[in-house]
């Protein structure tokens, strides 16, 4: 009882500080991968909270084709080290190593998550009709966009309403249904 009584709100602090910061780094790809505004307050934000920590690593760590792998190979190692503390504060002991594996699976799924949040917030945002210069809505709209504009092609707004958005919701379930247990399965994640 005692034991659990202290390792359970580290355990709580150790997710989500890891887990906050991670997806910052995931948001910074993904702001890069969509080609969002970087003079955005809010990509501002996230630039300055995750440069510290890449500019170190762009140096050993080129991108390619547009495409921040830094801050990919950044949210790896931080989800393998979040993992390892989880394993040893479990009790688990757990090699640096096996975890660096688990975190792949994590990793695709919290990037998958993203994106689903990410459009719903979008399509509750379009019910109240924000202000289209809020810098929110353009840096939702900025992320959203690429994954939106192929399924607006294959179904266009029927009667004035857009599906579209449900669509690509379906196909991100979908994906993360059929990737995330074979991920899961190859790198032997618990998790």
């Amino acid at each position: 009882m005692t034991e659990a009584y202290f390792t359970n709100p580290i355990i709580f602090l150790v997710k989500t500080l890891f887990g906050l910061y991670i997806t910052l780094v995931l948001l910074r790809f993904l702001l890069q991968w969509a080609r969002a505004d970087f003079y955005n307050p809010i990509s501002q934000f996230v630039v300055r909270l995750t440069s510290p920590v890449l500019r170190p690593l762009r140096r050993f760590v080129p991108g390619l084709g547009g495409l921040d792998l830094s801050a990919l190979l950044l949210a790896w190692l931080l989800k393998g080290a979040e993992l390892t503390l989880l394993g040893l504060l479990l009790g688990l002991g757990l090699n640096p190593f096996l975890a660096l594996g688990w975190a792949l699976p994590a990793l695709v799924g919290l990037l998958i998550s993203i994106l689903l949040f990410a459009i719903l917030i979008r399509v509750v945002l379009s019910w109240v009709n924000p202000d289209p210069y809020n810098p929110a809505v353009t840096l939702l709209g900025s992320i959203t966009d690429p994954l939106l504009r192929p399924a607006q092609r294959l179904l266009p707004p029927i009667g004035g309403l857009d599906l579209s958005p449900m669509l690509v919701m379906i196909g991100l379930v979908l994906l993360q249904m059929l990737l995330l247990p074979p991920l899961q399965w190859l790198t032997g994640s618990p998790f």
